[in-house]
C-alpha cells in the first residue's frame, strides 16, 4: 500500500497564505509485522507481530512527517517569497470500523507562517514535538480516525453569497443602529468583521437558514468559518433564536455561531450559549463598543435593557 498523491491548493493573494488539502496515508500502511523468524528444522517462517502501541506510535510520525514535508515543499518551491505562509489539512480516506461506511476525517491541521517554518532544522527535530511547537491541531487517537476540526474551510459553496454595500460611510448621520434597515445592519455587521481581520460575506436573504453572514479567519480564537446572525432589535432577543443557530451551526458544521443585536438576551439564552460551547453572544454595550474600537464610529444601538435581578 503507497502513499496517497490526491490534493487541494487554494491561495489568497490578500493574506499570502496558501491553503493546502491533502490526503493523508490510511493507518494500514504502518506493517502489522514487526519481522520474520525461521525456522531450518521446519522449514517454516513465524510471522513476528507488531504491537499495537508501537504501530500507534509509529503511524502518528509518519503523518507528523507527512505535514511537515508538505509544508517545506509549498515553501522552497516559491523562490520569489510570493507566499508568506501554509494552513495545512491532513485528512485520511478509509472506512469507519464501527459503521463501514467511507470517511475522510481531519487528523492534522497546522498554520505556519514562512519565518517561524524557515527557524526549524527538519533533520534534527523530532516530528510530533515540531508540530507541538508550531501549536498545530493532531488527532489524540490518529490510529483510531478520532478527527479533529480544521484550523480553516474555505467552503463557501453551501452559502448564497451576495454583492456587499458601504454602510460605516454613513454612520455619521445615522448613528443609531435601529434606524438602519436590517440589509443595512447585516452589512454593518459584516463591514465590522473584515475590520476585527476576517474575510467576511453577506449572504442572500431567506436563502440560508437565517445566516446572515459567513466569516473567514485562521485565528485560532475564532477558529475557522463563523456564522453570523445579526438582530437589529429594540427589545429583548428569545432564547429560541439562540437554539436556532445553534441548530445551524451544526447543520453547517461551522466552527462558531455568533448572535449579535442592539438590544439584549435574557439569562437563558446565556446559559445556553455556554453549555453549547461554540457560541458567542453580543449584546447592543458590547457592539457599540466594538464599533468605535473598529470602525471608529459612536455609535447608539437601541434601547437601554431594563436591569436584571440578581439570580438566587
Amino acid at each position: 500500500m503507497g502513499f496517497p498523491h490526491e490534493h487541494r491548493i487554494a491561495f489568497r493573494p490578500a493574506t499570502g497564505d496558501v491553503l493546502v488539502e491533502i490526503h493523508l496515508p490510511p493507518e494500514a500502511i504502518v506493517p502489522a509485522a514487526r519481522g520474520y523468524r525461521y525456522a531450518k528444522n521446519r522449514d517454516e517462517t513465524t510471522v513476528l507481530p507488531r504491537p499495537e502501541k508501537e504501530r500507534k506510535e509509529i503511524y502518528a510520525s509518519v503523518l507528523a512527517q507527512v505535514a511537515l514535508r508538505t509544508v517545506h515543499e509549498v515553501l522552497t518551491s516559491d523562490p520569489d517569497r510570493v507566499v508568506n505562509g501554509v494552513i495545512l489539512n491532513g485528512h485520511v480516506k478509509t472506512v469507519d470500523r464501527a459503521t463501514g461506511q467511507e470517511v475522510s476525517p481531519c487528523l492534522v491541521t497546522l498554520s505556519a507562517s514562512r519565518e517561524q517554518f524557515g527557524k526549524l532544522r527538519l533533520s534534527q527535530v523530532d516530528p510530533a514535538q515540531c508540530l507541538r511547537g508550531l501549536n498545530a491541531l493532531v488527532s489524540p487517537n490518529p490510529y483510531d480516525l478520532e478527527p479533529i476540526r480544521p484550523i480553516v474551510e474555505f467552503d463557501l459553496t453551501k452559502y448564497r453569497l451576495m454583492d456587499s454595500m458601504d454602510v460605516v460611510a454613513g454612520l455619521d448621520s445615522r448613528p443609531i443602529l435601529v434606524k438602519l434597515t436590517p440589509t443595512e445592519f447585516e452589512h454593518l455587521i459584516r463591514q465590522l468583521f473584515e475590520a476585527i481581520g476576517m474575510e467576511a460575506w453577506n449572504t442572500q436573504a431567506s436563502k440560508d437558514e437565517g445566516v446572515d453572514a459567513v466569516a473567514v479567519s485562521k485565528d485560532p480564537v475564532f477558529n475557522g468559518e463563523c456564522i453570523i446572525q445579526a438582530k437589529r432589535y429594540s427589545k429583548l432577543v428569545g432564547v429560541e433564536s439562540v437554539q436556532a443557530l445553534a441548530g445551524v451551526v451544526e447543520h453547517k458544521r461551522a466552527a462558531k455561531g455568533v448572535l449579535i443585536t442592539t438590544s439584549w438576551f435574557g439569562r437563558a439564552s446565556h446559559d445556553f450559549a455556554r453549555q453549547h460551547g461554540r457560541l458567542q453572544l453580543i449584546e447592543g454595550p458590547e457592539l457599540k463598543y466594538l464599533i468605535k474600537e473598529h470602525l471608529g464610529k459612536d455609535v447608539i444601538p437601541g434601547p437601554v435593557p431594563p436591569k436584571r435581578r440578581p439570580s438566587r
